[in-house]
């Protein structure tokens, strides 16, 4: 072989190379996905999908696809958000309790008192305990809203970046830093229901353990599907 004719095949490899850097992984993966579809592989369907649907498509087209985002990976910060809102929530668990004892002790008072001088007093002090009590409870229950808010929206960012990954669990996956890739995807179907339109959402996550330099390179997964019919 001359090395002209080696010249050409080296170009034509790197702009295979290229072609497939530039390829639309989203037909693939939906290609993939309506394969399964069609053939009830809901084993295959759930290692793509991480809420998979049952789609009435004997046919099935793109007719959208968004620009790629690309963001930080933010589970470090979300995971030092929960473990903020949970230490609010336990230091101000005293403080709740003891403006309780303090309005108890002072309803038990005005039980026990035995002029209606003594009952008025008590009680005119325990409605104001009372009230004092509601707004820290209020502000109890506002801080366990939040942890709790911040705790599931920290294990659904795990969950996703795990199964975008493929590894199975990674105790030190808070610990990551990376990036996120994000594409929505829309799609119209035809089928026993008629003419449908979806959109897909889609993401891929490329992330390195800092701890060890490993860096896990995970794949595009359907995030969820939104029916636009």
């Amino acid at each position: 072989m001359d090395r002209k004719t080696l010249s050409l095949l080296a170009v034509i490899l790197v702009l295979c190379f290229f072609c497939s850097c530039s390829s639309h992984p989203e037909e693939a993966l939906l290609k993939r996905y309506f394969a399964a579809l069609s053939l009830n592989d809901n084993t295959t369907l759930s290692t793509m999908a991480l809420e998979p649907i049952d789609i009435s498509a004997e046919s099935w087209e793109i007719i959208n696809v968004s620009e790629e985002v690309v963001e930080p990976f933010k589970l470090l910060d979300m995971n030092k958000n929960e473990l903020d809102f949970k230490k609010q929530l336990e230091d101000h668990v005293g403080v709740t309790l003891d403006a309780r004892d303090e309005w108890d002790n002072v309803v038990y008072e005005e039980e026990r008192a035995r002029t209606r001088a003594a009952k008025r007093a008590a009680k005119a002090k325990a409605d104001e305990l009372k009230v004092k009590y509601d707004e820290v409870l209020g502000e109890h229950k506002e801080m366990q809203k939040n942890y709790n808010e911040a705790k599931a929206a920290a294990a659904k960012e795990e969950e996703i970046a795990t199964f975008s990954l493929g590894t199975g669990e990674l105790p030190t996956i808070r610990d990551f830093t990376g990036e996120v890739f994000k594409k929505e995807v829309d799609v119209k179907t035809e089928g026993e229901t008629g003419v449908n339109n979806y959109r897909i959402y889609l993401r891929r996550y490329i992330l390195r353990d800092e701890a060890t330099g490993i860096h896990h390179r995970g794949r595009w997964i359907i995030l969820k599907f939104e029916n636009l019919s």
